[in-house]
């Protein structure tokens, strides 16, 4: 045994390394949130089943099931994208989190990126459970999965976006009452469960641009009539995803 075995070697983990340890970190926190699995996982679990199960609302042609999956699936991702992110953020930044984090050897860019990280995995997590209970409801879905995973991509860019816009520009409250309340305006008007033609066709154009009536759409588009490549639903994503992103980058403050 030489003199040196024991030597301590101060100094930073490799960034991947942190950058995974701070991700799965956001993951636990996430999972054992009561308040955030309800939003992310009971919620959508719920909407769907009952709306499947029940005949509510008017979904057109064909089994309940078809059309509600994909809006469930576009529900999910802006619920733990979107309001999830921005709720979780904006506490973290006014307790002072997001600043100790800041001073420590993970970088900034580290921090988000270890959060869209843990976003993704627990979308991978809700996508898994949501297509698991459609199927046993009797769903079957149709088209590329490689368009279905392009749309879900680029709608976790767009409402991670805004979602971190929004939790750093606002104090936690406002960011709490405003991510809820964009959460239920949305469920409602963004073809989630109402299709959009069921809306007056003045603002049904309107509607349309929103990145969850997009994300929806194109979800439906392939899933359930089998569409090849939904271009404009995914331009209007990237529009979202490059606007949203921007913004938080430009904006977002720490303190």
């Amino acid at each position: 045994m030489s003199a040196g075995t024991y030597t301590p070697r101060p100094g930073a983990a490799p960034l991947p390394r942190m950058i995974g340890a701070q991700a799965a970190l956001e993951t636990r926190m996430l999972l054992r949130n009561g308040e955030q699995l309800l939003l992310t996982v009971i919620i959508p679990t719920l909407l769907l089943v009952l709306f499947s199960a029940v005949d509510i609302v008017d979904t057109g042609a064909g089994r309940s099931v078809d059309f509600l999956a994909p809006g469930i699936l576009a529900l999910a991702v802006m619920s733990t994208a979107f309001t999830g992110q921005a709720i979780g953020t904006g506490f973290e930044r006014r307790y002072g989190v997001l600043k100790r984090l800041g001073a420590s050897p993970l970088p900034r860019w580290g921090l988000m990126t270890a959060k869209t990280l843990s976003v993704l995995v627990t979308e991978v997590l809700q996508v898994v459970l949501l297509t698991a209970i459609a199927f046993a409801l009797g769903w079957s879905p149709h088209g590329s999965p490689f368009a279905v995973l392009l749309l879900l991509v680029l709608g976790t860019a767009a409402f991670s976006g805004l979602g971190l816009l929004m939790a750093g520009t606002l104090k936690a409250e406002a960011t709490l009452a405003a991510a809820n309340l964009v959460f239920l305006l949305l469920l409602v008007g963004g073809g989630v469960i109402v299709p959009l033609d069921r809306f007056p066709e003045a603002v049904q154009s309107v509607l349309g641009l929103l990145p969850i009536a997009a994300l929806s759409d194109g979800l439906r588009g392939v899933l359930q009539h089998g569409a090849s490549m939904p271009w404009r639903d995914l331009g209007i994503l990237a529009v979202w995803a490059v606007l949203g992103l921007g913004a938080a980058a430009k904006f977002f403050r720490w303190e």
